[in-house]
């Protein structure tokens, strides 16, 4: 479903066109900076906070708000995108932002409904840990 945007501008389309690349990625503004300014086609962060401001509104980014020290990550939304139905796993060391699905997280959601009368919405529950790869680069074992 493509929902018309009110903001087209080449520095918008860029934006867009970049989130879309990453077929449900996540990625910060200050990632979306570093691609932009590698491709030449260098945009501020102020203009890119109101693209995606203006992209949210619209439906077409959706916007995660993590903690206050990394701030939000963004994600191009399409009909396909599944992140309504399922949680995430954010790494503390490297930043990384993961989906997860899991029937036993499923379940335990359903019990909080039915036993606590408390709705978890996945869209806002994320776990935070480590990622294998960063136990793996700090000798952990990577499980």
């Amino acid at each position: 479903m493509h929902r018309p945007t009110s903001y087209h501008t080449r520095q918008g389309e860029a934006i867009l066109a970049y989130l879309a690349s990453l077929e449900g990625g996540h990625v910060t503004v200050e990632q979306i900076a570093a691609h932009l300014d590698g491709q030449g086609a260098g945009v501020g962060v102020t203009t890119i906070y109101r693209h995606l401001d203006k992209l949210a509104a619209d439906g077409r980014v959706r916007r995660y708000t993590l903690d206050g020290a990394a701030g939000s990550c963004y994600q191009y939304v399409d009909d396909w995108t599944p992140c309504r139905e399922h949680f995430h796993l954010k790494c503390e060391a490297c930043g990384g932002l993961y989906h997860l699905r899991c029937d036993t997280l499923g379940e335990l959601a359903d019990h909080v409904a039915q036993e606590h009368g408390f709705q978890i919405d996945p869209m806002k529950t994320t776990f935070y840990g480590l990622c294998r790869n960063c136990r793996a680069r700090d000798g952990e074992a990577a499980t």
